[in-house]
């Protein structure tokens, strides 16, 4: 049975609503794109989604509470939730300095989270 799917791309900034009509989980048709970033983007939402993750680290003996951190590529939309978890659970100790890996492989996605800018000791 045919399914069509519809994502606005957020490649460029026209914002196209691409088209793809999925037929037993494969693309069949893609349409409604202006340019190939577009039919890429649509084609990797619909059978692969990922995501880059913000968020922020407690930090022990820091001069502030917290440090902000993000992973250092994209994971998988379906790891998300699981990535917060080990987020919402880690603590950095004081200093903390930008591009530092403060949890080495993020959800099994092999993915780093990293912080996103210094926290000096108290």
């Amino acid at each position: 049975m045919m399914e069509q799917l519809e994502v606005i791309c957020i490649e460029c900034p026209l914002g196209c609503m691409v088209r793809v009509d999925m037929e037993n989980g494969t693309a069949q048709n893609i349409y409604g794109y202006s340019c190939k970033r577009g039919e890429a983007y649509a084609l990797k939402e619909i059978t692969s989604p990922v995501r880059m993750v913000t968020s922020t680290i407690k930090v022990k003996n820091g001069e502030r509470p917290l440090v902000s951190v993000k992973t250092k590529g994209s994971i998988p939309k379906n790891k998300i939730f699981e990535c917060m978890d080990e987020i919402n659970r880690a603590e950095a100790i004081a200093p903390v300095f930008a591009g530092d890996i403060l949890i080495d492989n993020a959800a099994e996605t092999g993915i780093a989270i990293i912080a996103t800018r210094d926290v000096g000791v108290v």
